[in-house]
């Protein structure tokens, strides 16, 4: 895997439907998660910009996976709005690829924070997985 380009800025549109909503996530009566995009979706469709962004450095067998993410989420995103995501690529970290990562809605800025990535073999990574977890059947 030898890279000698920067990846391009990526990005990452959705509507925010029912599925998106923070109060999907309440298992019980008093867990309180309110009826606006959930923190998790908004920084899925931001790790989602930072991937497609890497597309063009993977070679056959290769896709990248996220390693740490560090995101403030600012404002709530009621159903039925447009956000988009960007990530830009700021800095390699040895075999980390270091994003810059927004989200927007209509109203503005709703999301930002840092991202990284690296690339795998993917047959490595599921044979790994499936290791780690054998014992757990």
């Amino acid at each position: 895997m030898a890279i000698d380009i920067e990846p391009p800025t990526g990005t990452a549109e959705m509507t925010v439907d029912g599925a998106d909503l923070a109060s999907v996530l309440n298992q019980r009566p008093g867990d309180g998660f309110p009826p606006v995009l959930a923190t998790v979706r908004m920084t899925g469709l931001m790790e989602l910009a930072a991937s497609r962004a890497l597309h063009p450095l993977l070679q056959e067998g290769e896709l990248s996976v996220g390693v740490t993410i560090d995101i403030a989420h600012t404002a709530a995103t009621p159903i039925g709005a447009k956000v988009t995501a960007e990530a830009t690529f700021v800095a390699r970290e040895g075999k980390l690829f270091v994003f810059e990562v927004t989200a927007h809605d209509p109203g503005g800025e709703i999301g930002r924070g840092m991202h990284k990535r690296a690339i795998v073999l993917a047959d490595r990574l599921s044979a790994g997985a499936a290791r780690r977890c054998a014992g757990d059947a």
